[in-house]
């Protein structure tokens, strides 16, 4: 089976209409989640109903999390929650260290670290329910079959893009970014872009995307979009849209 990028949610953190953007890359059985939204066994129901794929998180034990704004991970404690007590397993988390050394202490300590046993109440740390796999800034990483090379975004906490390569295709994702034409030159390398849009310094506005020359603009798609955004010369991604590199 070819390389498949799966869009599980394309929305930005204020949609009414659209789960917050993620996405699930697939080859031969093999997932791996990059970022991770709220309720996120709805988010794979709901994409799979819409491409008419049975997907389900007993199948997805590796999350690539690109940064800690809630849209992008707030579905990380159900996620460890769920790996711990339904599959007596740890998830695979793969992430920077600068994402590592606040997401326990900052974001999932105070609801993860005590639990009551039915007698008495155990402390658990970050390595009882996540597996750590640094992603390095200076070196490639392998998760499964991928081949993963990151990025540092222009954004307001530490945010990886990623540029993916798999089964001799290609795929760069922005993540979350400030409009960056190096970036974007880092990105042009590979065979699809899935690049993000939004309001604000923080974020890559429309218009230069939309500006960008003909040749960038033809293998890209955008994500992360307003709601408002409905008409534009660069497709937006769907959910549950299968994007083939």
């Amino acid at each position: 089976m070819s390389f498949e990028v799966i869009a599980l949610g394309v929305g930005d953190t204020f949609s009414r209409v659209h789960h917050t953007t993620s996405l699930l890359l697939h080859k031969d059985g093999f997932y791996l989640g990059v970022d991770c939204p709220d309720s996120y066994r709805n988010v794979l129901r709901d994409a799979g109903d819409k491409c008419g794929r049975a997907l389900d998180l007993f199948s997805v034990d590796d999350i690539l999390l690109t940064h800690v704004h809630g849209d992008h991970m707030n579905g990380i404690e159900g996620v460890g929650f769920f790996k711990h007590f339904a599959e007596k397993k740890r998830l695979k988390l793969h992430t920077t260290e600068d994402v590592r050394s606040v997401i326990w202490d900052q974001r999932l300590r105070a609801p993860m670290e005590r639990l009551w046993n039915g007698s008495a109440y155990r402390e658990l740390s970050f390595d009882d329910y996540f597996d750590y796999r640094q992603l390095d800034w200076s070196a490639e990483a392998t998760i499964g079959p991928f081949s993963i090379r990151i990025r540092r975004t222009i954004h307001h906490v530490p945010t990886c893009a990623i540029l993916v390569r798999c089964d001799g295709r290609s795929l760069g994702y922005s993540s979350d970014t400030a409009f960056d034409p190096s970036l974007i030159d880092f990105l042009s390398a590979a065979d699809l872009v899935i690049h993000e849009t939004n309001y604000g310094p923080a974020h890559t506005a429309y218009k230069d995307l939309a500006a960008l020359p003909e040749a960038a603009r033809a293998k890209m798609r955008l994500i992360h979009y307003p709601d408002q955004l409905t008409d534009s010369v660069i497709p937006l991604v769907k959910e549950g849209e299968i994007l083939v590199p």
